[in-house]
């Protein structure tokens, strides 16, 4: 299967806002904090202590994006506390999740600040070495995009004023450089695509709005603190298209649907079971979550 990670064009011309004055480059970057859902997370527990083993659960079949930029891609020994929760939006209190243990991104950041922000020690980060991920909406989006009592441009700017007042929380405790991750085209996950074009022409509009309204955050914020150093904003939406785009370049069997004997995950990232093609030759490994080689 050709590398995932090829389309380099793509990855670049997808850092949509990145600030004239950055100086925290990947090869300096120790600390990396991660925020956010399912994409995200791999089990890592902060509240039983920093140096808590990650029990690796992802929602990939695979290595995630963070346990790539961990173990494949990491050149200058960052360490990583991932904060991320499945199913999580930016505050339960606006978009319910799933299961009412699940963490919001309110959440996260006060786990955050209660027990990272005071660096203990094997995190004694500071604000020149650290970068803080935030890759969050799918889950607010994909809850909220059918509602009719409400404008969905209106309610998107009431997420990102949430959101910014938790990026007012990690700035407050010093963070100074900021990755923020775009929401992918999920109209094209199984998920949306079963409930027929209706849906799928309504969330996409949508996803377009939020994550419009996300570049606006992210330079309004970094407009209001001018010593931040960086405040990028990967967009993942070309990446996503162009693997679905040119399935067959890449791969890929299904761009569509998935295997049912694969959704809840397999022994191996190499398991078959016939009929179906190999587990790592399909996009989605379930209705929403996309396979490791697509985190690749």
């Amino acid at each position: 299967m050709p590398s995932l990670a090829s389309p380099r064009s793509l990855l670049i011309a997808s850092i949509a806002i990145t600030s004239c004055t950055a100086k925290l480059l990947w090869g300096d970057t120790k600390f990396l904090f991660t925020f956010g859902d399912s994409y995200t997370t791999t089990g890592f527990n902060i509240s039983a202590g920093v140096n808590s083993t990650d029990p690796g659960f992802v929602s990939s079949n695979g290595p995630n994006w963070v346990q790539q930029l961990r173990d494949t891609y990491n050149v200058g020994g960052t360490k990583i506390f991932n904060l991320a929760s499945g199913g999580a939006t930016i505050d339960a209190k606006l978009v319910t999740p799933f299961e009412p243990t699940v963490l919001s991104i309110v959440d996260q950041v006060a786990q955050f600040k209660s027990i990272l922000a005071p660096k203990p020690a094997g995190a004694q980060w500071s604000s020149d070495n650290t970068l803080f991920a935030v890759w969050i909406g799918i889950n607010d989006v994909g809850n909220s995009f059918g509602w009719t009592n409400i404008t969905q441009s209106t309610f998107n700017t009431v997420l990102m004023n949430r959101l910014e007042s938790q990026l007012e929380i990690l700035y407050e405790s010093g963070a100074r450089n900021f990755l923020f991750l775009t929401v992918p085209p999920t109209n094209r996950a199984p998920l949306i695509v079963e409930q027929g074009q209706n849906s799928v022409s309504l969330i996409k509009a949508d996803l377009a709005n939020y994550n419009a309204q996300l570049r606006s955050t992210a330079l309004g914020f970094q407009a209001k603190h001018h010593d931040i150093q960086t405040a990028t904003v990967f967009d993942t939406q070309p990446i996503f298209n162009t693997l679905l785009d040119n399935a067959q370049t890449f791969g890929f069997v299904n761009t569509t649907g998935f295997c049912t004997a694969y959704e809840n995950g397999t022994p191996s990232m190499t398991t078959q079971v016939a009929p179906c093609a190999p587990v790592a030759n399909y996009f989605w490994l379930n209705t929403l979550h996309p396979l490791f080689t697509v985190h690749k």
